[in-house]
This record gives structure tokens, sequence and C-alpha cells, in this order.
């Protein structure tokens, strides 16, 4: 099959043929339909985490239709329309069993060892990125993994249900908690930006600032229903929010660096919360003044939105087909498989929210 394979850090990824190895009891086969582009991928091209094993398979928000599965899957069969999710987890560890899937201490995203490699370029084994590596035609995962979406669900709308949707709206509900007339301010809109921003609006909050440096961004924000925008390109974050508000109750941080953090602490009001969802560099440090704690406020960090995968998934795309939740906005544009190189090396000027591979 033809996959986009990284083989050096900061380089584009190549389309070469990949094998697939043999399914094994809890895996699932599927077909690629469609895949996001994400800043985690671009995080990894880039050598963000510098323990990523190469060559590798990028991707990780995905949508497909079921090929073949395991003789011990028991959630999805041949056919089956799913998403897939780098939240997928044991059910069984302690974090598990608390409720916090995000943490789990029991997920395997490789194989053990003696049992072969999913995915094999020339016989030497290819890493799957968090264990999905779906810019491929077609993926070898754990069930754990996948999510069952219905059959009327449009897969390339599907696939931002596997990372932009469930991270951002699940930071507002699971998260940060947002609670109905509370006040936000979202600091990046991007894909996961505008699902936080949607969140907030089904989370009853009473006034939503958005806050980007691209135009076209803070009007897809306000599509979405941002109540005010600010261009970052042109004003003080901090002075514009705190004169609109006076202070935020949650300030949710989707861009991952040290300034947005601090942004984000800094406009909250008294017992505000800033909720950091986007990813940090390895190494990178935030400095924030004591005195802030006197007003309660608090920083908190949100992995995956603290998905429960097999429970978020398919109510969001109910949602959706019930017209709740609005996701062709998030889709800006379609590439071929061939164009993901590019498309990653544009990520940071995107003026879309996301960009699309679809088969």
């Amino acid at each position: 099959m033809r996959a986009a394979v990284l083989t050096a850090f900061d380089q584009r990824p190549e389309l070469m043929d990949v094998d697939l190895g043999a399914i094994l009891p809890q895996e699932v086969r599927i077909r690629t339909a469609a895949t996001g582009i994400c800043h985690s991928d671009r995080h990894g091209q880039t050598g963000g985490n510098p323990a990523l094993g190469l060559p590798v398979v990028l991707g990780h928000e995905a949508a497909g239709v079921v090929l073949e599965v395991g003789s011990g899957v028991s959630s999805v069969r041949p056919g089956d329309h799913v998403v897939v999710a780098p939240a997928g987890s044991c059910g069984t560890c302690s974090w598990c069993s608390r409720g916090l899937p995000q943490h789990c201490t029991n997920l395997a995203r490789v194989r053990p060892e003696g049992q072969g490699s999913r995915l094999n370029l020339d016989d030497r084994p290819v890493t799957q990125f968090v264990g999905i590596g779906s810019f491929a035609e077609e993926m070898l995962v754990r069930e754990s993994s996948v999510a069952k979406v219905p059959a009327r669900m449009p897969l390339d709308k599907a696939a931002l249900l596997g990372c932009a949707v469930i991270t951002g709206l699940g930071a507002i509900r699971h998260t940060a908690g947002v609670r109905i007339g509370e006040t936000v301010a979202v600091i990046g809109c991007g894909g996961v930006g505008l699902s936080a921003i949607q969140g907030a609006v089904l989370a009853g909050a009473s006034r939503i600032v958005a806050i980007d440096r691209v135009g076209a961004k803070l009007e897809t924000a306000r599509h979405f229903g941002a109540t005010d925008l600010i261009d970052a390109s042109t004003d003080d974050p901090v002075t514009a929010v705190l004169d609109l508000t006076g202070g935020v109750d949650h300030a949710i941080e989707v861009v991952g660096l040290p300034a947005t953090i601090s942004q984000a602490f800094a406009m909250l009001g008294t017992r505000g919360t800033a909720t950091v969802v986007g990813l940090a560099r390895a190494g990178d440090t935030v400095e924030l003044p004591t005195t802030a704690f006197l007003s309660e406020k608090r920083i908190q960090g949100s992995r995956l939105g603290g998905t429960q995968l097999r429970v978020d998934v398919p109510l969001y795309a109910e949602m959706y087909l019930a017209g709740r939740l609005d996701l062709d906005p998030l889709m800006g544009r379609a590439i071929d498989l061939a164009d993901v190189g590019e498309a990653l090396d544009e990520l940071h000027h995107a003026t879309v929210a996301r960009t699309v591979v679809t088969f």
C-alpha cells in the first residue's frame, strides 16, 4: 500500500510502498477514507518528540471502513464505518478505572516483543505515529483506538472527530467544565480552537472571545459562535480581553507556546482557570506571577480533551447528523496523499481550519 513515510526529522515524508503485517487477535484493519493534518503531526515531523522512531508514518486523526478484524475483536466488524483516534485505552488500569483513559498506563501502541511490526518497509519495521499512522491507504490498529459511527456519517467529516473535535470540545466539557453563564477566551482558532468555541456555545457560555493572528480564522470563529474577536497581530490579547470582560472565567490555550500560555493565565479573572491544550515542545518553561494565586487563579493541562472515545465520538457524530454540531467549516481543503509534505510545511501559515487528506 502507499504511505507517506518520514525518514528524517525536518524533512518532508516521501510516498513509499509499505507492507502490512498479519492481523493479530485485538487488531483491526481499516481502509483509510480521510485523515486530517494536525499540528501534532508537524510536531513529530520536526523532532518535537526525539524518541519517535524512524522511519515513521505520521497521521492520527482518521476515518475509514473496516476491512478485517482479529479473532478477539467484538466492537466492530467488516464494513463498519469508524473513526480512528489516539484516545484508545486498556480499560482496566487505575486511570481507566477512574474514568480518565487519557492517562492509561497500559496502552500498547506497539506490538509486544516478538510479534513483529504492523508496518514494514523492505523488511524493516516502520513506526506508526501514536500507534495509528494514518497517512497511508490502510491502517492496522488496536481495537481500543476505534469507534464506530453511523454509516450515513460522511467520512471526511468523521475524520475530524479523531482529534480536533474531541480535543477542543472535550477540553470545554471534560477538563475545564465550563458552566452556563461563564466567560471563555480561546487562544488559537484552528481546528481544535474552533471546536472549543463550539463547545463553549453548547455549554451556554455568556461570552466567547476568539483570539488569533489570521483574519479568516477569526471570521470562522464568529460563524461558530464567538461573541468577540481579537486580532493578535495588531492588539495585545491580554489587554483586549481584560478591557472586554474584566477577566474571563476560562482561558483555553490551543497554541502550545510559552508566550500564549502566559497570556492565557494573565487574562483570567478572580478564580479563573487557564486550560492548556496546545502541545508545547520538550524543555519549554513558563513563568507566572505568584501574586495571581492570591486570586485563586489556576492553570491546568488537557490531554485529548479527557475523551471517552466510544461514548464521545458516536455522540458527536449523531449531533452532526442532527444539525446540532457543525463540522463542515472545519474542513478547509482536501488534498491527495502525495501533497502531505507540502501541507505539513504550510501548517503554521494555514488560513483554513483543517486540511484533510482524502483517498
